[in-house]
């Protein structure tokens, strides 16, 4: 992972060239009606970072993700060295027990050590499960995220500064779990770079192997707002045939690669799955948006656009 001072530069749309538009139309006897797509699904592949695989072969030295320094600068990762990382990451959560009964919860917001870690888990046909930042950090008795944990049972949970989680690690995660922290790890926690030090072997690629269109991915949770949040289901086929259907309604994306400015939180699907992994299948630059639209937090996001020109945003 390497810092750049300098904004990332891209190159302009060429093109804006849409798939075929129109639909098919069914009636039935009971008054509802179907609308189906004239173009039938192409291929996609077998598991959701077989593309990160392809771009760090394709494209090693293009930015992956790149992300604010507290001061100021931006710090990235190419797609050859987060595949290099992912697989050592991949190797360690497999090292600490984790498993499809054992998955990984993420407590903290995006971040490029984020990003790796779940893409980790989901290369070892582990599941990968990003949890909402208030159910940690704005809530007094933590009882969104007890229920949440308490689904998961995750054989480990990642934070990316240990410091602010401490009260909701105290009160919602179980004493011998695993605690992943990238910054400021305390007490027996597992630290990032401790992971990255992991070597891949036979384990990694016998897991890697066994993942399928089946294999669960992620489950994302619901917000709570009308009862305790429900997890859901992402398998890998969900998500792969997702961003095939995406670059056959927006043909472009195939040669123009998207560069992205982009502050929602990965665990929605919009933000985690549409976004994200919109980058991903099309071997794009993901700029990780340090502010929101919101007041106090909107200047960031303008001094971003300042220096980054996004296709999507």
């Amino acid at each position: 992972m390497k810092e750049i001072a300098a904004p990332i530069v891209q190159a302009p749309l060429r093109s804006i060239e849409l798939g075929p538009r129109g639909n098919l139309m069914e009636t039935r006897s009971d008054g509802s009606i179907i609308l189906r797509h004239p173009q039938s699904l192409g291929p996609y592949p077998r598991s959701y970072t077989q593309r990160l695989r392809h771009w760090s072969q394709v494209c090693p030295e293009r930015v992956f993700l790149a992300q604010r320094t507290s001061v100021g600068t931006w710090r990235s990762i190419t797609y050859g060295q987060a595949y290099t990382d992912m697989c050592h990451l991949a190797q360690g959560l497999l090292e600490l027990g984790l498993s499809a009964e054992r998955p990984l919860a993420v407590l903290s917001g995006n971040s490029i050590e984020h990003g790796l870690l779940g893409l980790a888990a989901m290369h070892a046909g582990i599941p990968y499960a990003p949890v909402s930042v208030p159910f940690s950090l704005l809530s007094s008795d933590h009882a969104k995220l007890k229920h949440v944990l308490g689904l998961l049972d995750p054989g480990a949970v990642f934070v990316q500064d240990q410091r602010p989680f401490e009260q909701a690690i105290s009160a919602a995660v179980k004493p011998d779990t695993c605690i992943i922290a990238a910054d400021n790890a305390g007490g027996d926690a597992q630290t990032y770079s401790q992971l990255l030090q992991s070597v891949p072997g036979p384990a990694l690629e016998k897991a890697s192997a066994a993942v399928s269109g089946d294999t669960v991915a992620k489950i994302l949770f619901t917000s709570g707002s009308s009862a305790m949040p429900k997890g859901v289901i992402n398998t890998h086929r969900m998500l792969c045939a997702n961003q095939q259907m995406g670059t056959q309604v927006w043909p472009f994306m195939q040669h123009t690669p998207p560069v992205i400015l982009d502050w929602l939180p990965w665990n929605h699907t919009f933000g985690g799955n549409f976004v994200f992994g919109l980058n991903l299948y099309h071997g794009g630059t993901f700029h990780i948006d340090d502010g929101r639209p919101v007041p106090g937090e909107f200047a960031r996001c303008l001094r971003n656009l300042h220096e980054v020109a996004p296709t999507h945003y």
